[in-house]
């Protein structure tokens, strides 16, 4: 909602489930390659995103996707339907931390748009040590607190290892 030229945030509670991405099998590896070696002088330098990276970036994550281009993509909805039936009529929402639309911002910014006052973002990284879950979102985050300072925004990360590994260990049982 928008008030005075200020973002107001609503009282519904959500979700939004964020998965790494993956480039699509079909799209031009030539503009893969490209994006990538911009991220990294930008990394280097320490520089905003160039217009060319942008550029590149919206590309890649807007590329047309099926089950059989993009099956992490397909395999991320399926997961995301069984969380979707178990979070009570919570808002809900898929993002992607690169290759994939929505992104993070795009996802909270309509659930912001649905009535959200409260978010709780989870990764579906689930180990320690990752640049995407460790540094790549909390920045995002930050950046989405400045942007919407009345909304309760909460990371659900870490992992709790020993949960994680009962569920590998209870699963491992199914094949034995």
């Amino acid at each position: 909602m928008w008030f005075n030229g200020a973002v107001m945030t609503g009282t519904a509670k959500a979700v939004v489930l964020v998965g790494h991405g993956a480039v699509a099998r079909d799209c031009p590896r030539e503009w893969v390659a490209r994006l990538k070696a911009l991220e990294a002088r930008r990394r280097a330098s320490g520089e905003p995103m160039s217009a060319e990276e942008r550029e590149l970036d919206t590309r890649v994550r807007r590329w047309p996707r099926t089950a059989q281009t993009d099956p992490y993509g397909a395999g991320l909805a399926a997961l995301a339907a069984h969380v979707r039936r178990q979070l009570d009529g919570r808002l809900f929402a898929v993002a992607y931390n690169e290759f994939c639309a929505p992104t993070i911002e795009e996802a909270v910014d309509a659930l912001v748009a649905s009535g959200a006052g409260e978010v709780l973002v989870v990764p579906s990284m689930l180990t320690p040590g990752g640049v995407h879950s460790e540094i790549e979102i909390p920045d995002v985050l930050a950046h989405l607190r400045a942007r919407y300072p009345d909304l309760t925004l909460r990371y659900a990360w870490p992992f709790d290892l020993e949960r994680i590994a009962a569920m590998l260990v209870e699963h491992l049982g199914r094949f034995a």
